[in-house]
C-alpha cells in the first residue's frame, strides 16, 4: 500500500450514453457521467432508480445495452470484471468464513500470483489502514459487523485498484457504526486518492462524504453537483424533495416569484405560473412574534441535541417543520406564528 496515488493506481471514469434493458424493461436511459481521477462521487436515489445497475455496468458485472464505459479515456466496455483493475465492496461482507482475516484480505493478491510474503505484508498494511491490524489472525465470525465491513474494504484496497466501487456498504450496520465507518471510508479515500463511486439511498451519507453527488430517478441523472449545489440550488423539484428535508406548502407563482402567506419569494430554477406546491427547508422557517407571520399550532417538537425540530400545522392545513434553538421548547397544542426567510425556493405544479 502507498500513502498517495500514482498514475497507475487511480483513474477517471466516463460513462457515455449508457442504456440498460432487462427484456422489455429499460432501467437506464442514456446515462452520462464523468468522475475525475481521485474524485469521490455518490450515486444517490430511491430504490429502483438505477444506481446499483449503473455501478454494475462500471464494474463489468452487467453489460450495457448501449453506450460505453472508459477508464482514463480507454474504453473498457468489453473488458471482463477481473481485468478492469477495480475494488468492490458490497452490502454483504462476503468474507470467506474458513479463512483468517489476513487471508481474506490477501485473497485478491494471491489470485494475482503475488508471493506469500509480499501478500501478507501488503495485507497487513491494508488492515492497519482500516484499524484492524491487531485482528489479522481472527476468523470473520469473531468480528462485529462493522469490523467485517472494514475487512471487506481492506480487501478491496489492498490491490491498489484504479477505481473503488462501493454498493450500499453501510446499510446493514447500526446507526453509530454507519457514521464511524462512513467517516473512515472518506478519510482513507482522501489519504489514498482513489477514484471512488459510492451507491447509497441515504442522503446524509452522500452529503457527508462526496465531492459530487449524482441524484438519480427512474434511470436518469436528475442533477449532478457538489453537496452544497444540490442542497442550496436544486435544479428540479425532485432533487429538492429528495435531498434534504422539506415541507410542502401551497403558493401562487408568477414571473419568477411565488407568493406564500402574502410573502413573495424568488423561485429556484424554472417553474410554471399558477397554483404550485412550494418546498420549504426547516431552517428557512422562522418563529416570529405576535402580529407578524401566520398562525400555527404545534403538532410535535423533537429535541436533536444542538437544535430542535418542531412540526406545526398552519390555518390552511399545511404541515411545516421549523428548525430552531434547542432551548426554545414548544409543547403540543401551543400556538405560535411562523414566517419564511427570503431565500429561493423550489416549486412544482399543484396536484
Amino acid at each position: 500500500m502507498t500513502d498517495s496515488p500514482t498514475a497507475t493506481t487511480t483513474s477517471s471514469v466516463e460513462l457515455r450514453g449508457i442504456v440498460k434493458d432487462y427484456g422489455p424493461t429499460r432501467v437506464l436511459h442514456g446515462v452520462d457521467l464523468d468522475v475525475a481521477a481521485g474524485e469521490f462521487v455518490s450515486l444517490l436515489g430511491p430504490s429502483g432508480c438505477g444506481k446499483t445497475t449503473a455501478l454494475r455496468v462500471i464494474s463489468g458485472l452487467e453489460h450495457a445495452t448501449a453506450g460505453s464505459v472508459a477508464f482514463g479515456g480507454a474504453d473498457v466496455s468489453r473488458i471482463p470484471t477481473n481485468k478492469r483493475d477495480i475494488g468492490m465492496v458490497f452490502q454483504a461482507y462476503s468474507l470467506f468464513p474458513h479463512l483468517k482475516v489476513i487471508e481474506n484480505v490477501a485473497f485478491g493478491l494471491r489470485r494475482r500470483r503475488v508471493d506469500a510474503a509480499s501478500a501478507r505484508h501488503r495485507s497487513g498494511e491494508a488492515l492497519d489502514l482500516v484499524g484492524l491490524g491487531h485482528l489479522a489472525d481472527r476468523f470473520p465470525h469473531q468480528l462485529s459487523g462493522g469490523q467485517q465491513q472494514r475487512v471487506a474494504l481492506a480487501r478491496a484496497l489492498v490491490t491498489e485498484p484504479r477505481v473503488l466501487l462501493l454498493d450500499e456498504p453501510l446499510s446493514a450496520l447500526d446507526a453509530k457504526v454507519r457514521v464511524q465507518l462512513r467517516d473512515e471510508i472518506r478519510r482513507i479515500q482522501l489519504r489514498l486518492g482513489t477514484t471512488t463511486v459510492f451507491v447509497t439511498h441515504d442522503q446524509e451519507e452522500a452529503l457527508a462524504v462526496s465531492d459530487r453527488i449524482a441524484v438519480m430517478d427512474a434511470g436518469r441523472i436528475e442533477q449532478i453537483g457538489t453537496p452544497e449545489d444540490l442542497y442550496l440550488r436544486p435544479s428540479t423539484p425532485r432533487v429538492a424533495a429528495f435531498v434534504g428535508l422539506s415541507s410542502t406548502v401551497p403558493g401562487t407563482a408568477q414571473g419568477g416569484t411565488v407568493t406564500v402567506w402574502d410573502t413573495a419569494l424568488p423561485v429556484q430554477g424554472a417553474g410554471a405560473d399558477g397554483p404550485v406546491e412550494v418546498l420549504v427547508r426547516p431552517e428557512n422557517v422562522l418563529l416570529v412574534p405576535d402580529g407578524s407571520g401566520v398562525a400555527a399550532v404545534v403538532e410535535e417538537s423533537i429535541f436533536l441535541g444542538s437544535m430542535r425540530r418542531t412540526l406545526v400545522r398552519t390555518e390552511d392545513g399545511a404541515l411545516v417543520r421549523v428548525q430552531h434553538a434547542a432551548d426554545e421548547r414548544l409543547e403540543y397544542g401551543e400556538r405560535v406564528r411562523i414566517a419564511l426567510a427570503s431565500v429561493p425556493v423550489a416549486v412544482r405544479a399543484a396536484l
